[in-house]
């Protein structure tokens, strides 16, 4: 994942403590009911597409942002999956630490070509819900369960009743 301008500048003087962070994961489908996907350059892992919101910038924006700057598909966020923060931090090969607090967008593909648009992913391409990657992370495969339901958003650590 490409290290965005304002964490460098937050790393100068926080060095590689922990950040929380604001992310946004992308299930994007296209109009044959695929669902986009990306192999990643760092572990080589097929997921879904997402990426670090900008300061200020909304998060439906960052979505559209990160499917168009990762695969070349412009697309538009059609409701809100889940939000969840990630249960442990991960610790990068350079030693910085970063915990997630995800959003994740159920969203549709409008155009574009899929393809690799950037170097945070080795391939792109489009999947037949039954002909999912091997590879495929469980952060990408329950999400992807989420967004195909038409229940409402899901929250982690809400009880019912």
């Amino acid at each position: 994942m490409a290290t965005p301008d304002f964490i460098r500048t937050l790393r100068a003087s926080a060095g590689q403590q922990l950040l929380f962070l604001p992310a946004v994961s992308a299930i994007v489908f296209d109009d044959d009911g695929r669902v986009l996907l990306a192999r990643r350059s760092d572990n080589g892992r097929w997921s879904i597409i997402g990426g670090i919101s900008e300061p200020g910038e909304q998060p439906a924006r960052t979505a559209v942002r990160e499917v168009y700057e990762e695969t070349a598909v412009h697309c538009v966020p059609e409701r809100l999956v889940l939000v969840q923060s990630q249960e442990k931090p991960i610790t990068y090969p350079n030693g910085d630490v970063c915990q997630f607090m995800d959003i994740c967008l159920r969203c549709r593909a409008v155009g574009g070509e899929a393809r690799v648009n950037d170097d945070e992913n080795l391939e792109v391409g489009w999947f037949d819900l039954d002909a999912l990657p091997d590879e495929l992370e469980e952060f990408a495969t329950s999400r992807i369960k989420m967004a195909l339901s038409e229940g409402p958003a899901w929250f982690e650590g809400i009880d019912e009743g």
